[in-house]
């Protein structure tokens, strides 16, 4: 599945068969190359050296990716140390009852029981590596992301009625302390344990083909290089470094910063062999970067805001597949409307184009997003009367947001937003039936008052009747550039869930050859919950890292759960 000609993604090429290993001239050996330094690759290298190997890590930047420019959020309970003091009694079997709910079956029971049981060594684990936590919580209930000087929060449906159950719910969002968005500090620690520990980078080094055997088993990969220090490489490293850090705010002049970077490697990068005697690790992200395979697997999120780094182009991916590996659940794309803050904004109601409710409004953002770009064309309203507005500006003014969460908020109610003194008039300025808007406004306050249920399930805390006019629609959709709808792809290689050993089309581990973080199926495949992806990147990135050189070890799980 090669880069299309004018495609700033890293080309793939068929993988390339040798006869025999050691007739071949490798530029440089390791026991484990693991492709991809992010947040997965970081983990699965440490593990890996932790067990005495060789690693050598290569990234076709100077690492980080996606999870450094994150929040730094990971999704941890059963009791951690931080749920512990801030007076929480989490368990492994309500972070399992809870998780089960969100990721419908995405992974076995087992695997899912023992990513939760393992939940609290693997945030110690992170922490033993420098990686700081703390519990102090933010004022005020549900944010999308909490602000400076607190550091755990609900950072999923935990508090939703609907999504809840009888075990009582914990805030399991440990957001790495510092200040900002915490994933560059996140992985700041992580790179400076890899190399504290020995761990060997090849940097500007990306992965265009792996190297196998007439048998399948993968012996390594060729890296195309950039010449180390050159003006070539610092030019390429500058490039790459302004399109991740502008990218939120010009994204069509970062796409050509990527078109020249892409064009440099074109020019200046070499090949090198590098044999991997125990074998290779992806670890590059996802594609939500790769215009053709989203155009291919899910064109309706193709206007969506990319979350993710300019290494999310589908690399690890299609190297995978260039070896015999199967894709699945490549039609998942995590979408991100959050109406949370302000923090009265789910008072309101979330309608489509007829003016017909959804949702429920106080849901997480991505359990949001995900049926207004599936089911209604990308296209809602976010309706409040007067009083709601006025409070929600309020908010936005004075309660302390981050700006990328109070700024778009107060553009979107102050400008562009469409008023009407009446519902009719609301309908009539924003092309709704008048009679199934007022229909949803009126069963929406019964249930407001109390007088009905709320047809989708909302709290009582999160329902105020909207009755004073003027009325007001602000767009939440998808094509809105005042208001972004992110969104990052979720699907990946299938693994063995024992091993996060790349399978065939016949279920069957190819030899030598793992995947981990969002390149693989995992945790987070079916739907997104803030946090659940650096945690998954530590669970199976430290799983690969371990299979790869622990010999002899293997979790036992039933034949009908082998796979993901």
């Amino acid at each position: 599945m090669p880069a299309a000609v004018n495609s700033t993604c890293t080309p793939i090429q068929p993988a390339l068969q040798v006869a025999d290993a050691d007739a071949v001239h490798w530029d440089d050996q390791c026991d484990v190359l693991v492709i991809g330094w992010g947040a997965a690759g970081a983990c699965a290298a440490l593990e890996a050296r932790a067990n005495g190997a060789d690693v050598l890590v290569a990234d076709r930047f100077t690492g980080g990716g996606a999870s450094a420019k994150s929040g730094g959020v990971v999704y941890a309970g059963g009791g951690t140390r931080q749920q512990t003091a801030a007076g929480f009694a989490d368990t492994p079997e309500a972070m399992f009852t809870y998780l089960r709910h969100e990721t419908q079956g995405v992974v076995t029971d087992a695997t899912l029981r023992r990513f939760c049981q393992d939940s609290v060594a693997n945030l110690a684990w992170l922490e033993g590596h420098g990686v700081p936590y703390a519990h102090s919580m933010p004022p005020g209930g549900k944010t999308s992301y909490p602000s400076d000087g607190h550091f755990l929060y609900y950072s999923g449906n935990e508090l939703v009625p609907s999504h809840r159950n009888e075990l009582p719910p914990a805030p399991r969002g440990h957001r790495t302390v510092g200040k900002g968005q915490c994933g560059a500090v996140l992985y700041s620690h992580l790179k400076a344990a890899c190399l504290r520990n020995g761990v060997r980078p090849k940097l500007q080094a990306a992965a265009r083909r792996l190297v196998i055997d007439p048998t399948g088993q993968v012996l390594g990969a060729e890296l195309w290089c950039l010449p180390a220090g050159s003006a070539q490489a610092q030019l390429h490293a500058r490039w790459a470094t302004r399109a991740e850090r502008l990218q939120n705010f010009a994204p069509r002049y970062c796409d050509k910063l990527r078109q020249r970077v892409h064009q440099l490697e074109c020019d200046f990068a070499r090949p090198q062999l590098v044999r991997a005697r125990r074998g290779v690790v992806l670890s590059t992200g996802g594609f939500i970067f790769n215009r053709e395979l989203i155009s291919q697997h899910a064109p309706k999120f193709r206007r969506n805001f990319k979350v993710g780094a300019t290494g999310c182009d589908g690399s690890g991916l299609r190297l995978g597949l260039s070896a015999g590996a199967v894709g699945d659940r490549l039609q998942r794309v995590s979408a991100w409307r959050f109406i949370n803050p302000p923090l009265c904004w789910p008072k309101g109601i979330v309608v489509n184009t007829l003016g017909q409710r959804f949702v429920n409004e106080e849901v997480y953002g991505a359990t949001l997003g995900q049926p207004l770009c599936e089911e209604q064309g990308g296209k809602a309203w976010l309706v409040l009367d007067a009083r709601l507005r006025g409070q929600s500006i309020k908010q936005a003014l004075f309660a302390g947001y981050w700006w990328f969460q109070s700024l778009p908020a107060l553009l979107l109610m102050l400008r562009g937003v469409r008023k009407g003194q009446s519902i009719e008039q609301l309908a009539q300025v924003t092309g709704m039936r008048a009679d199934v808007l007022r229909g949803s406004l009126l069963a929406y306050n019964a249930a407001a008052r109390g007088d009905a249920e709320d047809a989708f399930g909302k709290s009582r805390d999160s329902r105020q009747v909207l009755d004073q006019g003027p009325f007001y629609a602000c767009d939440i959709s998808v094509g809105n550039p005042v208001f972004p709808l992110g969104a990052l792809t979720l699907g990946g290689l299938k693994v063995d869930e024992a091993s996060g050993a790349v399978v065939d089309d016949q279920g069957q581990p190819i030899p030598g050859l793992y995947a981990a973080g969002r390149t693989a199926i995992g945790i987070p495949s079916h739907l997104y919950v803030s946090g659940l992806s650096l945690a998954d990147c530590v669970f199976s990135g430290r799983r690969a890292g371990r299979s790869l050189t622990t010999a002899g070890t293997r979790v036992e799980v039933e034949p009908s759960e082998q796979l993901i």
